[in-house]
């Protein structure tokens, strides 16, 4: 990484923050023939939910926000029921116009570090089973692809295929 991103929880005055950008992550993807995330996709009252109900974290540089991650303690809509042995990483989004160099990889880390200080050894998360850029991205990163689930369900009652991704992490 070419720049220290610093990192602090997320919090209601950051909702909007957030929506938008997911939904310049959103646009990036559209402009760059990315079928995955669309504007709009994930407004405020998704991002209300997941900061009262767990871990919503912004990565910071120079002042401003330049990345974000959600991190769930289960998921088993994607992942079925499991014993609590792992942490989920969701919406690992960047924003490209400011970010630096590295931002994806270390909003990764902290998510793993959050895992690991939870005292769980698998750091897991899905991708698009038709990206197969972001799954070498995430492989690049040292996870491994462990499943599929063909059907796993989005916000409009449509069904798509998402690879299973994990980790393992070292618990503290």
């Amino acid at each position: 990484m070419t720049a220290q991103v610093t990192f602090r929880q997320a919090d209601e005055r950051d909702l909007d923050l957030l929506a938008g950008m997911y939904d310049g992550a959103a646009r990036w993807m559209l402009r760059n023939g990315i079928d995955q995330w669309k504007p709009g996709g994930k407004p405020v009252s998704h991002f209300r939910a997941r900061v009262a109900a767990g871990e919503v974290w912004l990565a910071t540089w120079e002042g401003a926000a330049v990345g974000a991650y959600e991190l769930w303690w289960e998921d088993e809509q994607a992942w079925g029921p499991q014993p609590p042995v792992a942490g989920y990483v969701h919406r690992l989004m960047t924003d490209r116009a400011s970010a630096p160099s590295g931002t994806g990889r270390a909003l990764l880390a902290h998510a793993e570090g959050r895992i690991a200080a939870g005292g769980r050894s698998v750091a897991r998360l899905d991708c698009l089973s038709n990206n197969p850029r972001l799954r070498t991205y995430y492989e690049a990163a040292g996870y491994r692809a462990v499943g599929e689930e063909p059907g796993k369900l989005a916000a409009d009652g449509t069904t798509y295929g998402v690879v299973l991704m994990e980790r393992a992490l070292t618990p503290r």
